[in-house]
């Protein structure tokens, strides 16, 4: 008998029986997926806005080199040290890109490409030599699991169990990033959208760039344990830019973008639930599900409503003078 390319459908089982039978563990691995997704979202909204979603990609791709050396340095896989070598691998990068475009005719998606390409190549050579040696498997880097999150060691605070401790380093890195936002919304607002505007207000547009860099390679190793390398960079883009095809106003991106990232961590968990496949590409299938609905059917930008506009303006028959 054939076998069926999709398993079958059970209500009870992708539904309910996960938050009856799993409620704890499918808990911890919804709330890390939202919390990874909904910060990335939050940076992902100005990284668009300033063009530089390539550069994400880069840095993601970038950190496999920096974490490495840091871990071969230190012979340690704590959060600090993974942190720094993350840090400075992002700010290599951006500073490689930068080089190669403004000392030579290189276009920027080529510089991207040449930078982030080589330093990820020199990650994969690094963890390849020095495989028989060291604790660091390459695929856990580059694709991560969310269904190992219940397991990992559970941070204690005045004798109360707080909660798995990537759950909790990401809640704080979110916190962080919502403090960023409140603190500096009119910097990143104007140096976003205008930089020329914003350097005549006495506001240092690369100095921003950079700390959006900085922040963001931050962001990107706290999440890469749990989604990976490779699929963060999805959520870094998808929240930000389906919520920027609905509105003009950037707060509204931010809320809506929140939203999404949501929908993305609850229905991609219970996607990869039906087909037994990875949560983080079930999240990453729902993100790009969610943003070609929107692609196709928003109000003012929608497909359907540029084609509706185009089919009115060709009814309508001028009279002749």
């Amino acid at each position: 008998m054939r076998e069926r390319f999709f398993p079958d459908f059970d209500w009870h089982t992708v539904f309910v029986q996960p938050w009856t039978d799993y409620s704890e563990n499918s808990f911890w691995i919804v709330l890390m997926g939202f919390l990874v997704s909904g910060t990335c979202g939050l940076v992902g909204c100005f990284v668009i806005l300033r063009r530089m979603a390539l550069v994400g990609d880069a840095i993601s791709h970038s950190l496999l080199p920096g974490i490495t050396i840091a871990f071969l340095l230190t012979n340690s896989r704590d959060t600090l040290p993974m942190m720094l070598g993350a840090i400075a691998a992002g700010v290599a990068t951006v500073a490689l890109i930068e080089a190669i475009r403004h000392s030579s005719r290189i276009k920027p998606d080529a510089a991207i490409g040449i930078v982030f390409s080589s330093l990820f190549a020199i990650g994969v050579i690094l963890i390849s030599a020095f495989a028989d040696k060291i604790d660091l498997d390459a695929e856990c880097v580059l694709y991560g699991e969310l269904g190992f999150i219940p397991l990992q060691d559970v941070v204690m605070f005045g004798g109360m169990e707080i909660g798995p401790e990537p759950v909790v380093r990401m809640a704080i890195i979110g916190l962080i990033a919502i403090g960023l936002l409140l603190s500096f919304f009119k910097e990143m607002l104007v140096t976003s959208f205008d930089p020329g505007l914003a350097a005549s207000l006495g506001i240092n547009p690369t100095r921003y760039q950079y700390g959006l860099t900085l922040f963001l390679s931050v962001v990107i190793v706290s999440s890469f344990e749990s989604v990976g390398v490779v699929l963060v960079i999805a959520m870094i883009i998808f929240p930000g830019a389906t919520a920027l095809l609905l509105t003009d106003r950037l707060p509204k991106a931010i809320w809506l973008s929140t939203l999404f990232s949501a929908l993305y961590a609850g229905l991609g968990f219970h996607l990869a639930t039906w087909l037994e496949a990875s949560i983080a590409g079930g999240m990453t299938v729902i993100a790009g599900f969610i943003f070609g609905l929107v692609w196709i059917a928003a109000p003012d930008r929608g497909l359907l409503t540029k084609f509706a506009k185009r089919a009115l303006k060709s009814e309508i028959v001028l009279p002749n003078p």
